[in-house]
């Protein structure tokens, strides 16, 4: 369960504890270290202060929109709830929350402004998680203009997914890259695959999405193996994967790409953080991400 908290300057903690009571929060009296200890401990933060003294709190400390905590600023009138911080990623939802103490909502996102649905709150609705993040901006930008289609596939599947297209699935934590040689079989993929996880320990059920480079997307054997396992295949194109850091010195340099594994696993994943580093089990690359 996502923590929240809200942060008041002194004066203000009894109105603190009323809007604690509504959001089962914590209170957090205002001092410079603040913010710095609500990000690290908490995914939701009310802030009943100026709004001035609130982003420069906040601003030092903002990393990206996936991994900042939520963030609303309550003027100390109590009148309005302003999402500054991840309006699609909790704020907007945070702010709404407080209308029941007589709080109204500020919604500036755009999306949301003209009554549409962003990715995001598709992603919430829908129990998923966004693959390709950095198309959401894309997307949300396009919903603004015009309707944009929602396609189901249910599992297994393969998706082919360009840049301008949000991915959604099913929750899960661990992404696993994948490499093999042209004309490697199902079954030493499935066993690769296999002894990844046990290695990594990590649970079949846990596996968010198979990702691997566009340039296999004419491998039956890699296609049929994640059938298979029923799972999802992703491919990534050669751009997304060559924005990821080469962890490990890679034959995929002669085709191009800075790896295979590696930075699809890393590519596709939440945190960007590699539990298994490449491995290599005959002619199939295997690494994992969550």
């Amino acid at each position: 369960m996502t923590r929240t908290a809200v942060i008041a300057l002194e004066r203000f903690l009894p109105d603190a504890r009323r809007i604690a009571g509504v959001l089962d929060a914590e209170v957090i009296p205002y001092d410079p270290e603040a913010f710095r200890a609500a990000f690290a401990g908490y995914g939701r933060i009310v802030a009943l202060m100026s709004a001035g003294i609130a982003v420069r709190g906040i601003a030092p400390l903002l990393t990206d929109k996936w991994r900042d905590p939520a963030v609303v600023v309550v003027g100390p009138d109590l009148r309005y709830a302003i999402p500054v911080v991840g309006g699609h990623h909790g704020a907007n939802d945070l702010a709404r929350e407080l209308a029941v103490l007589g709080i109204e909502p500020v919604i500036t996102t755009a999306t949301e402004t003209r009554g549409r649905e962003s990715v995001e709150g598709i992603a919430v609705w829908t129990g998923c998680d966004i693959v390709n993040r950095d198309s959401t901006r894309a997307v949300n930008a396009a919903v603004l203009d015009a309707d944009v289609p929602l396609y189901a596939v249910t599992g297994p599947g393969i998706v082919v997914a360009g840049p301008g297209v949000s991915l959604l699935v099913r929750n899960g934590e661990y992404v696993v890259g994948v490499g093999c040689r042209k004309g490697v079989g199902a079954a030493e993929v499935i066993e690769a695959i296999g002894r990844a996880l046990r290695e990594a320990g990590v649970a079949p059920e846990k596996v968010l999405v198979y990702a691997t480079t566009a340039k296999k997307r004419g491998e039956a054997g890699l296609i049929e193996a994640i059938v298979d396992l029923g799972g999802n295949l992703v491919f990534l194109d050669d751009e997304t994967i060559n924005a990821q850091e080469a962890l490990t010195p890679s034959r995929a340099s002669l085709i191009g790409l800075v790896g295979v594994a590696e930075p699809s696993a890393l590519a596709a994943s939440k945190r960007k953080v590699l539990v298994l580093a490449r491995q290599t089990y005959g002619s199939v690359t295997v690494a994992i991400a969550r």
